[in-house]
């Protein structure tokens, strides 16, 4: 199968520029989640204001003199590649896997969704997840970081650089993660789980981004990523759904 040619960047006649771009983009993606995800007006609101986040950014990026196929959107990048395609289906075997093994299923237990029934699962599945998190990180990072970064810095730089600041991205949603379900007792043991959380996403965040490059295509790390994330809720509410059924009589 023939591999379809990268987009080409934007001209790098105002290069200054689009070095401030990049610096400004990676600054604010840094920032956003681990300040304005603290307030509880953002999680009320939280796919409205992703939406609208995921907008202005690419806003900002088209300003910039970026295009949609920079940033992999555009109408011949819409196809993911056969990578995309088969690591998400690999993603969504591995949760159904991990779901009918009793020996994993503990990797399941989180009680932010445990707690949930089936119409918030639903939710969360359809809405919340794909809208309020997918299309936004994966526009932010992989479409609008990528494509400013790639202006500015070789692949690889690129690469590391876009995926460093999506594990920063996660320090404040892994500590209320471990708050909720009674993992950090104390702030040395806090301080070590979010760091290795920020070295697995970030590791995660490598993987996607080297999609989008392999690829051209902002496609396929987005159905990784639905993959991923949807994939989890879905299999804890089903592995919940069972334990609390009445044994048969």
């Amino acid at each position: 199968m023939r591999r379809r040619a990268r987009p080409k960047t934007a001209a790098r006649g105002s290069r200054p520029r689009d070095i401030g771009f990049a610096i400004a983009a990676s600054a604010a993606l840094a920032a956003y989640n681990n300040v304005i995800n603290k307030h509880p007006w953002h999680h009320q609101r939280y796919v409205p204001l992703n939406a609208a986040a995921t907008g202005a950014a690419v806003s900002a990026a088209a300003a910039s003199g970026l295009t949609a196929a920079d940033m992999g959107f555009g109408r011949e990048e819409w196809p993911p590649g056969r990578a995309g395609a088969l690591l998400a289906a690999a993603v969504a075997g591995g949760w159904v896997l991990i779901a009918a093994v009793p020996a994993t299923r503990p990797v399941l237990q989180d009680k932010r969704l445990t707690s949930l029934d089936g119409r918030a699962i639903a939710y969360q599945a359809v809405v919340r997840i794909p809208i309020g998190t997918v299309l936004w990180e994966e526009t932010a990072f992989r479409g609008v970081l990528q494509a400013a970064l790639r202006r500015v810095l070789p692949e690889t730089a690129t690469i590391a650089v876009t995926s460093a600041v999506f594990g920063v991205w996660h320090i404040r949603p892994t500590l209320q993660a471990l708050r909720v379900n009674g993992l950090a007792d104390n702030r040395g043991q806090a301080v070590t789980r979010v760091a290795a959380a920020v070295a697995v996403t970030t590791a995660g965040g490598a993987l996607l981004s080297w999609l989008r490059a392999r690829s051209g295509s902002l496609t396929a790390p987005v159905l990784f990523h639905l993959a991923t994330n949807c994939g989890g809720p879905v299999a804890a509410w089903a592995v919940a759904s069972l334990g609390r059924r009445p044994p048969d009589e």
